[in-house]
């Protein structure tokens, strides 16, 4: 064979050369952030602040092998404002395998777009340790090897099971439940709102369910004690999926409208 046959076309090179370019930037970017991460502790937690606000999802390049897909913009930031409407700073916020979420949310809270409270990353994917202790490393397939003190210590939970397979969806539900404060739906009228009697734990708890809409008779399975229904709210990704998404959630808003049942 001719060295000549051996030789690329010079766009096809270019292009090669540009795609490695932004692939070793964006490994210089992430191997930045991961060392301000890893300063001691004292000074590890003012640089998980800081990093954490200058960190987007570009940061993160998705692995479609491994079923990772990040929302798009708008998503996203619905998603986290409806999370966190109305808690105070001492309420606990957990976000499972849904970083581009939780990112959001750290951003916006920067910016003070949104209240402040305490948020958690549950997240098989380990380049987002570099939150340090806002990180818990998470298996779906292990869905309760998580530290005790997390058991039903969370105010609002979101989940995105990263699989759609019954299997993913129920291990996940396990891991819900087991973080919640409360497994029980939210007190009042078949609208969402809590009467006069419904306890301010049950009026604040808030669980969102992200996932296929063909996932619907699972989750409605495996979440019907805490009241969580399919709304009318479409779950959109960055990578445009084609997978038709929703969000299921036990609470109702100007965003999230539950399904009218037939």
């Amino acid at each position: 064979m001719e060295d000549d046959d051996l030789q690329l076309s010079a766009s096809t090179l270019s292009a090669l050369q540009e795609f490695m370019h932004e692939k070793d930037a964006r490994q210089k970017r992430f191997e930045e952030l991961k060392a301000q991460a890893e300063a001691d502790d004292e000074e590890r937690k003012s640089a998980a602040t800081n990093s954490a606000a200058a960190v987007t999802m570009e940061d993160f390049e998705a692995d479609w092998n491994a079923s990772q897909f990040w929302y798009d913009e708008e998503t996203s930031r619905a998603l986290a404002e409806e999370l966190v409407e109305g808690v105070g700073e001492e309420d606990h916020v957990a976000l499972v395998s849904a970083p581009s979420v939780f990112v959001k949310l750290k951003n916006l809270m920067k910016d003070g777009l949104v209240p402040k409270c305490n948020i958690h990353l549950f997240e098989y994917d380990n380049r987002f340790a570099l939150f340090g202790p806002e990180f818990t490393f998470y298996d779906f397939n292990e869905p309760l090897k998580l530290p005790l003190k997390f058991k039903g210590f969370f105010d609002r939970v979101l989940v995105d099971p990263p699989f759609l397979s019954e299997e993913c969806q129920t291990k996940a539900a396990i891991t819900v439940r087991w973080l919640a404060k409360s497994w029980a739906g939210i007190v009042g009228d078949n609208t969402g709102r809590p009467d006069a009697v419904g306890s301010r734990q049950q009026q604040q708890q808030r669980i969102i369910v992200c996932t296929g809409e063909r996932m619907k008779e699972v989750v409605s399975k495996m979440y019907s004690r805490a009241g969580v229904r399919c709304t009318e709210f479409e779950i959109r990704h960055a990578q445009g999926l084609s997978n038709e998404f929703r969000c299921y959630a036990n609470f109702e808003s100007e965003r999230f409208k539950w399904e009218k049942e037939n």
